[in-house]
């Protein structure tokens, strides 16, 4: 049998900047169900409650269908100017007849793809996301074959997509912690796309609609992304917002009117920029521990972060922050510099800040006889003591 334990190191830091023991900075707090506050550069975690239970998404899984439209844009499958026709059942499922969101497309006109996006991204139309699904997949249930397995390629855990719209069924389902993840993604592969979210205004059809998210113009640097509305579930909003350089995102679902919704992201988001800074831990490459390596030439290889390690914690002296590398011991060779071979996680309390890889700082290669022997008979005394 072969047995691994886990090596641990920690350090605590308590020698930095705002780095010290005090009364700690009062919490946000809300009566919806599911939310969760991040700082998008660090990942830092501000807030969270029930971030991993499922909740119906209604127009949050256009931001699924948003993100394989803007693939398919960028890697050429799709182009701006392509026309899409408008088919009777994206009109009728989607469009006026359904008295839902909707850009009002015309049956059977043709529309590029590019005001299509700007339905879909503006108005939150259903008609965009039923006129692109089909033109990009020949029907919606094969689209959403690729939003499902799209979520899995980005690590969704929790999400399944039923529609294109995000219309009620039992089936569709998301996290908190998955829409972080998805509006992360959007940000991240789309930026010349991203600022349709805050486009004031769309017309089509010479109908004139404002952006349907409730957050724009109503809280201080919010600039995307969707919202929704649930039967028996409530409010939800997936948003963005930047102050002085620095941007959260917000998930938060599950409130009992479309007034608690903006009154609680707005306080989450004055409170996420106000109560917290930014402290740099350790710049990228730095050498954070070493990690011992059986039978190996060297000894011992260091273990560094590929980027600079940030977190977004409280405020002034209440701020303890706990590192903890691990790797899985014991390391054999050969390992080659750059490699992953253990993580690095900086801890609040009880909460994770950050969790991140871990590579190795040297060369290691099989040492010679005498060492390897010593380091066997190390290994077997230790797992039989």
């Amino acid at each position: 049998m072969n047995l691994r334990i886990i090596a641990i190191g920690v350090i605590l830091l308590t020698g930095l900047p705002g780095v010290g023991v005090a009364a700690e900075q009062p919490a946000f707090t809300t009566q919806a169900r599911q939310v969760l506050l991040v700082e998008e550069e660090t990942g830092s975690i501000l807030f969270e409650k029930q971030a991993d239970e499922a909740f119906a998404p209604a127009s949050l899984a256009k931001l699924m269908t948003a993100d394989l439209v803007l693939e398919a844009v960028k890697t050429g499958q799709l182009r701006l100017q392509d026309e899409l026709p408008v088919s009777e059942n994206a009109w009728r499922t989607g469009g006026a007849p359904s008295r839902t969101a909707a850009m009002f497309a015309a049956v059977r006109s043709r529309i590029p793809v590019e005001a299509l996006l700007q339905g879909l991204m503006v108005q939150m139309a259903n008609d965009a996301c039923l006129v692109l699904a089909e033109g990009m997949a020949g029907s919606e249930a094969d689209f959403v074959k690729r939003m499902n397995a799209q979520a899995a390629k980005l690590g969704l855990k929790v999400s399944h997509f039923a529609n294109a719209t995000g219309l009620p069924d039992a089936e569709n389902k998301v996290s908190a912690r998955d829409m972080i993840t998805l509006a992360r993604h959007l940000r991240e592969h789309y930026p010349e796309f991203y600022g349709y979210y805050k486009q004031p205004d769309f017309t089509w059809n010479r109908i004139f609609q404002r952006n349907r998210n409730p957050l724009l113009g109503q809280v201080p640097g919010v600039d995307g992304l969707a919202a929704g509305y649930a039967e028996g579930e409530g409010y939800s909003v997936v948003a963005s917002a930047e102050q002085n350089g620095t941007r959260l995102l917000l998930v938060l679902a599950g409130s009992e009117s479309e007034k608690t919704r903006l009154e609680d992201s707005a306080r989450a988001f004055a409170w996420g920029f106000s109560a917290f800074e930014k402290i740099r831990l350790f710049q990228a490459g730095q050498q954070v521990g070493r990690a011992k390596v059986y039978g190996g030439s060297p000894r011992e290889v260091g273990l560094m972060t590929a980027e600079a390690v940030d977190v977004y914690a409280p405020l002034g002296s209440a701020v303890r922050l706990e590192i903890t590398t691990t790797y899985a011991w014991p390391l054999r060779p050969k390992i080659s510099a750059g490699e992953e071979i253990g993580t690095l996680k900086v801890r609040l309390g009880e909460k994770v800040l950050r969790d991140l890889p871990l590579r190795s700082a040297d060369d290691a290669s099989f040492g010679s006889l005498p060492a390897r022997a010593r380091d066997a008979l190390m290994e077997l005394l230790f797992f039989w003591l």
